[in-house]
């Protein structure tokens, strides 16, 4: 995840003055500009929401679209302004907060050939992130990263797990359609992988339920399972995120690497010798 003061700015004078209201919230301007973006962005999803409810749409349609669109287009400039104002203008355009900057302009243009996808616009809400910037609450960004960071190095043991969960789900709702005997709800297999499902994560929608004793019998084990199954990937997480924050005061003076080993004597993508 890109972190937008790592953006290097222009060498125009104008440029760097944009840079710093647009990227940075240590200014009035700049602060005034960041909520000001904010406010548009609850603005656009109150819009989005209440174009759903068909009584308002009906009353308020045009007010709605001219609204819309200018949103739209103060996005969009500020989106290439953005861009222009850097200079590695890839690093941002592909960053996290670039990715999600483009999915927020995106949808309002597909809607003039498929009216259906403006609802995405709904995505510009993950750019309520930046408050954490604009407010001065980097420290909690900084816990963000770490959870980032512990179930990126934790993806291998929960695909695994998953991997188990899914050939465990098949096996019992193959067994619940040759105990159930195509009763209700468990007619086919995927049917009954679809019960398993839903009983294992310990959701239980109610609308499918066995009715013989042993179908009842395998109930009551995948519920207890799901119980004991659902705090693996908890501990994993969690076992994880503790060695990240244990680890978190090693960094590279030389090249700000964060991911060193408890026993490391040297940055592995510097080579400089560690305090």
């Amino acid at each position: 995840m890109e972190r937008e003061h790592n953006l290097v700015p222009e060498d125009k004078l104008w440029k760097r003055f944009l840079y710093r209201v647009i990227y940075r919230a240590d200014t009035k301007l700049g602060k005034l500009f960041d909520i000001t973006l904010l406010s548009l962005i609850l603005i656009s999803t109150a819009i989005i929401m209440m174009e759903s409810v068909p009584q308002l749409d009906k009353r308020f349609h045009y007010s709605f679209l001219i609204l819309e669109w200018i949103i739209s287009i103060f996005f969009t400039v500020e989106y290439w302004m953005r861009i222009s104002v850097i200079k590695n203008k890839k690093n941002y355009i592909f960053s996290f907060f670039g990715i999600i900057d483009f999915l927020a302009l995106v949808p309002f243009y597909l809607s003039f050939f498929f009216p259906v996808t403006k609802y995405f616009l709904i995505f510009r809400m993950l750019r309520m992130l930046r408050i954490f910037r604009i407010f001065n609450l980097l420290d909690f960004m900084n816990d963000g990263y770490l959870i980032v960071r512990a179930l990126k190095h934790s993806s291998r043991k929960i695909y695994i797990f998953l991997l188990f969960l899914i050939i465990f789900s098949v096996i019992v709702g193959s067994l619940m359609f040759m105990v159930e005997g195509g009763r209700p709800g468990f007619e086919t297999i995927p049917q009954s992988i679809y019960w398993a499902v839903v009983t294992v994560t310990t959701v239980g929608y109610g609308d499918v339920s066995p009715i013989t004793p042993m179908g009842k019998f395998f109930a009551v084990i995948l519920m207890l399972a799901g119980y004991s199954i659902i705090a693996v990937p908890t501990g994993i997480v969690t076992a994880e995120m503790r060695n990240k924050r244990q680890n978190l005061e090693k960094i590279c003076d030389q090249c700000g690497n964060e991911d060193i080993d408890d026993d490391a004597r040297y940055c592995k993508q510097c080579g400089k010798k560690l305090a």
